[in-house]
């Protein structure tokens, strides 16, 4: 911390976990903008990495082809929680790596041991390097990347809202088969071996299901700014 800053200036860490459509990346930008940290979507680099091996013709159905490549691309997240990017190898692949053919392989591609290695070592850089704190948002933040984290969230919501709230960021996508996808990459990523989707014993459990992004994210920069209070 800066000499001379002000307490609530203190470097805070905050992962926010779940499965997609919980609200997690709405939800930890407008946090981290509120309170002046930097953001990091830990699925997106994952959707990096499979993006690049799709793009280079790996088979991922060989997990050991997976690995052998796991290092080559290289990965840059920015954290400005405004406008946050992502480039693999220099080229801008935000919107590449929200395509359906990357969606659908991503959650095999984030359970090769060697991949999960390669980008936590990545992550945990980023949320070392923060100098005012950071809100990351993930699967397996409070778990396994960020332990001591100061502050965990585990973000849940029905099955149905987060449908119909994916459905509505993939522009009119079909809500019953959303939420067929849904469940299946929820199966996928809590039962791998490496990593799995998980709350950990001592996050905070926030269902959004009933609450508008607005009355999440006010609950969890509350509890931010409570654990912040109490350093």
């Amino acid at each position: 911390m800066e000499n001379g800053a002000a307490p609530t200036a203190k470097p805070v860490i905050v992962a926010i976990d779940g499965p997609s459509g919980t609200g997690k990346s709405s939800t930890s930008k407008a946090v981290a903008a509120q309170l002046g940290l930097s953001y990091l979507d830990t699925g997106a680099q994952y959707r990096a990495i499979t993006w690049w091996m799709v793009t280079n013709g790996i088979d991922l159905s060989d997990p050991t082809a997976v690995a052998a490549v796991a290092g080559k691309p290289e990965i840059v997240s920015g954290t400005d929680p405004a406008a946050p990017t992502i480039t693999v190898d220099g080229v801008d692949v935000a919107g590449p790596i929200r395509t359906q053919e990357v969606t659908s392989r991503v959650s095999a591609v984030s359970a090769v041991p060697e991949v999960r290695a390669r980008i936590t070592e990545l992550q945990r850089s980023l949320a070392a390097g923060a100098e005012r704190g950071i809100v990351v948002e993930g699967r397996d933040i409070g778990t396994t990347v960020l332990p001591d984290a100061d502050l965990k969230i585990f973000l849940t919501a029905s099955a149905e809202a987060r449908a119909a709230r994916r459905s509505g960021e993939l522009q009119g996508a079909d809500v019953a088969a959303t939420r067929e996808a849904l469940i299946k990459r929820d199966a996928a990523d809590s039962s791998r071996s490496a990593s799995p989707l998980a709350k950990a014993d001592d996050a905070v459990e926030v269902d959004t299901t009933a609450l508008t992004l607005a009355q999440v994210v006010e609950c969890v920069v509350t509890l931010v700014e409570g654990k912040r209070a109490a350093r």
